[in-house]
């Protein structure tokens, strides 16, 4: 018996299974109608919110760029979640409202930085807000977070400095500036302004601020000259020149002018001798014996500076140089288009004298065409004061080769610069617009008796 029942068993559960089966596929059957709904409702659902929340920043954005501040406001209603709303808010009621009030703009800018937690600029920010506020233990921390998420930012290096400066940590701010120079993007006069009126002491802002390479310290003396600030300017002179690093010889140039423009004729001399040290290719060769004039000959181009020729461009005449000649010298020529009648005195020289000396003027000139009553001459006159001194040559007009012009002066108690150049007096004549072409070389100020 226990054979047959085994069989008859296994019939049954067989059967079982086939009828699960069956219920099973059935109910799967009916219940997919239901799941498909389900999952289209879901779909509808994730659709109607992205269609919502792009809608709602669509019309954020439309009301960002409707006039601030409520439009603005509107916008972050519209967009709460997006920082850039409270940020833009903050920012221009801490600018441009008359009585700013702290407390909106610290929530702002809170509001801001819970939002966008990493970016750096809401940070530099909320800093300025506490700042603001009073609150300095905050901005510190704000302006050093920012800092430390965005280290090579200018801008943020900038707020960070001002603020070190401001709550007296002068080393941090001096520090901190260095590198704003560093990276650029900030006016450089800013900082020097900044860096000078923090540190009384112009060698800390040297030793602190400034990288030791010339371009700052070019552009350090620059300041300090326009600033009329000759002793501090004299310091970085002393500084570049101790860095023995290369610049470039015109960049002397303002500082030299402004020794003049002081009445420091040994200063302005000293500088003269140190750039033809440091530039002897350039500076040594205009020079000869005895003679005072730099580059008489116009053997080389002209420098613009210093204590060699200079050029003011001016509409209505044309400088150039003349190549050399068999015996080495050049000429310059100046021309006249004939537009205008110019009161001409663009071509000149600053030459270092002595005082109750006795000396010879001596150059040569040419002509092609000058027309008007008024012509061409050379002028030598005392830099400070004309009724001190003030010769000139012979006018010339029409067309003449080389003639050798003189004047024989002595210089004053107190004289220790002249002017030389070649002058055009304006005309009072109706025919009075200059046009044609002078010539001049060997132009010399020497000591009488030479």
């Amino acid at each position: 018996m226990h054979s047959s029942a085994q069989p008859a068993a296994e019939t049954q559960t067989a059967a079982d299974a086939g009828l699960h089966a069956q219920v099973t596929r059935n109910g799967i059957a009916s219940a997919r109608p239901w799941l498909i709904l389900a999952a289209r409702i879901c779909s509808l659902v994730i659709l109607a919110f992205s269609i919502d929340f792009a809608a709602r920043q669509g019309v954020a954005a439309w009301y960002f760029r409707k006039s601030p501040p409520q439009g603005i406001e509107a916008a972050a209603k519209w967009d709460a979640g997006n920082p850039q709303y409270p940020g833009a808010l903050a920012t221009l009621m801490r600018f441009y409202s008359d009585n700013p009030n702290p407390g909106p703009i610290v929530r702002l800018g809170e509001i801001a930085v819970r939002s966008s937690p990493s970016d750096a600029h809401y940070w530099a920010d909320l800093g300025a807000a506490y700042d603001l506020a009073g609150r300095s233990n905050d901005a510190l921390h704000a302006f050093e977070r920012a800092n430390d998420l965005f280290p090579n930012s200018p801008d943020i290096s900038w707020n960070l400095a001002n603020f070190y400066i401001r709550a007296g940590r002068l080393d941090d701010g001096l520090h901190t500036l260095q590198k704003v120079l560093g990276e650029g993007g900030i006016d450089e006069r800013q900082v020097f302004s900044l860096a000078t009126h923090a540190a009384a002491d112009s060698n800390a802002v040297l030793e602190e601020v400034l990288p030791a390479r010339p371009p700052f310290l070019i552009d350090y003396l620059n300041f300090q000259v326009t600033g009329g600030n000759i002793d501090a300017a004299k310091v970085i002179w002393e500084r570049l020149l101790e860095s023995r690093q290369p610049f470039e010889l015109h960049e002397a140039f303002p500082y030299f002018d402004a020794l003049i423009h002081r009445r420091e004729p040994d200063a302005a001399s000293q500088v003269w001798a140190e750039l033809g040290g440091r530039f002897p290719a350039q500076i040594r060769g205009r020079t000869s014996p005895g003679n005072l004039v730099t580059n008489g000959d116009f053997a080389f181009e002209i420098l613009n500076g210093g204590f060699d020729w200079r050029v003011n461009p001016v509409q209505g005449a044309t400088v150039s140089i003349q190549q050399p000649n068999s015996d080495g010298g050049g000429s310059l020529q100046v021309e006249f288009d004939g537009s205008r009648n110019l009161e001409y005195g663009n071509v000149l020289q600053i030459v270092r004298v002595q005082p109750r000396t006795r000396y010879q003027f001596s150059a040569q000139i040419r002509a092609r065409g000058i027309t008007t009553d008024n012509g061409p001459r050379f002028q030598v006159f005392d830099i400070a004061d004309m009724s001190k001194l003030f010769v000139s040559t012979e006018n010339r007009v029409g067309t003449f080769d080389w003639l050798t012009d003189t004047l024989n002066f002595q210089t004053g108690p107190e004289m220790p610069l002249l002017v030389v150049r070649l002058a055009r007096p304006a005309s009072s004549k109706f025919d009075n617009q200059i046009s044609g072409a002078v010539w001049i070389r060997r132009i010399s100020l020497v000591r009488a008796g030479q």
